[in-house]
């Protein structure tokens, strides 16, 4: 039988649509293109991180320091979102989930065209890669509240017992945006080397301006979350989130910070392994960049099955399932990278990336967001997954410098990728299954 918080859950959801207003729909709708727009915007500075930067932001006289330090430019974002993270939840919490929605993503399109337009090595010395930074720690301020403040518009909009399924709709959009960054890559990484590194890799990031423009025009018209409006129309929000916080859900963001480690895994994929495949294998580029659009389209489809299956079953076992398939699943494919196995490579990436990451990655949402209540929401997510991403943001740099030479060299890159993803998973395990859980209850101590 439904309870009192579930039917009156449901009842605000009716009035809205009642008026015209298709609030679940419209929020997943929202934050599926919102997040297609940030993470296209962060996914090509990824891709050329690891196919571009070294060889034009850094000095050509030591290649592998070269690439760990283009390396480092990407995880030094994650530096930024810890930060952006108790900004941004702060204001979320406190002002508004849409107000945060609607700043990331001007922030987050105006970093990357910057990027776009940024002197090389050759032209600025120094200044080239100081810019680069700078303008990269904008764009993970950017990224530090747009899941966070996704996640928390969809799950407060969704009905009761779909909340895993509405809210899985954020991360396909980062999917979606991988997709986008990865397809735009493509061609523009088949240009001359010469044009390529003169002003081919710039094409993505001017780019921005324009799927920029389409997730501002669809979120401008995004309606408040029915909870939040409750909140501030009775005066219960926390005058200060972060301190709410810190005082009453340190183990929920404690757990998020360790759980949220899965994420090495899609940084691992998604960074590291392009750039050994392609730069020490010497596997085609538009062949490794195949395999991420492939991979990520698999993961449109498996995301919301599995979100679905967690609306049935709950939201651990799932997640659970996808962080310890990703362990064991990362040895073949970089034993298979490392062997140049094409077959095999396209095979084991889909399989890991498209459809057992996606069990985790698509879960995450909702088995966080649930840990709390409305007045700390946004703020919760925000700086636990932050702090737990940064790790993932540095795998990568980690990764290049522990791999090692000969045939064997990439093993200690895949014993620390099933470390941290085993360390998920036995987070996700100490957390209160809340599936069930009608809103008014979430976070309720």
């Amino acid at each position: 039988m439904a309870t009192t918080g579930e039917y009156s859950s449901t009842s605000r959801a009716h009035s809205l649509e009642s008026a015209g207003i298709k609030a679940p729909k419209k929020a997943a709708l929202a934050s599926w293109i919102g997040s297609a727009v940030e993470y296209y915007d962060f996914f090509i500075y990824g891709t050329a991180a690891a196919l571009i930067f070294p060889k034009i932001f850094f000095s050509a006289a030591n290649p592998q320091a070269a690439a760990i330090a283009s390396f480092a430019t990407f995880g030094v974002a994650y530096i930024a979102r810890p930060f952006g993270a108790i900004v941004l939840g702060h204001i979320g919490d406190k002002f508004g989930r849409k107000r945060v929605l609607m700043f990331t993503l001007l922030l987050m399109g105006f970093s990357t065209f910057l990027i776009g337009c940024l002197p090389t090595y050759d032209q600025a010395g120094i200044l080239a890669p100081i810019f680069l930074v700078l303008a990269r720690l904008l764009q993970g301020i950017s990224a530090a509240g747009e899941q966070a403040g996704a996640n928390s518009m969809t799950l407060e909009h969704a009905p009761p017992h779909q909340r895993a399924f509405f809210t899985s709709f954020t991360l396909s959009g980062t999917q979606a945006g991988l997709i986008l960054a990865t397809l735009v890559f493509i061609p523009v990484s088949k240009l001359p080397e010469a044009d390529l590194l003169s002003w081919g890799w710039r094409i993505p990031f001017f780019l921005s301006a324009l799927v920029v423009a389409v997730g501002f025009w669809v979120r401008r018209s995004l309606p408040e979350t029915p909870v939040f409006l409750e909140e501030a129309k009775k005066h219960e929000t926390a005058k200060l989130p972060f301190a709410t916080l810190v005082k009453d859900y340190w183990p929920e963001v404690l757990r998020i910070i360790f759980a949220a480690l899965i994420s090495v895994v899609s940084t691992i994929f998604s960074v590291f392994t392009l750039s050994y495949a392609v730069n020490t294998i010497h596997i085609d580029r538009a062949t490794m960049l195949t395999v991420l659009v492939l991979a990520n389209v698999v993961a449109l489809a498996a995301i919301p099955a599995w979100a679905m299956l967690a609306d049935r079953v709950g939201r651990k076992p799932v997640f659970i399932l996808g962080a310890l398939g990703c362990a064991v699943l990362i040895w073949p494919y970089i034993g298979a990278i490392s062997q140049a196995n094409l077959t095999m490579i396209f095979i084991l990436g889909i399989l890991l990336s498209g459809v057992v990451y996606s069990a985790a990655n698509g879960i995450w949402p909702a088995l966080y967001g649930e840990m709390f209540d409305t007045r700390v929401r946004l703020s919760g997510m925000a700086i636990g997954t932050q702090i737990g991403f940064a790790l993932g943001g540095f795998a990568p740099t980690i990764s290049a410098a522990l791999l090692g030479e000969g045939p064997t060299g990439w093993v200690p890159v895949a014993a620390f990728t099933t470390a941290t993803a085993i360390i998920a998973a036995l987070a996700a395990a100490t957390a209160r299954e809340t599936y069930k859980t009608p809103m008014n209850e979430l976070g309720r101590k």
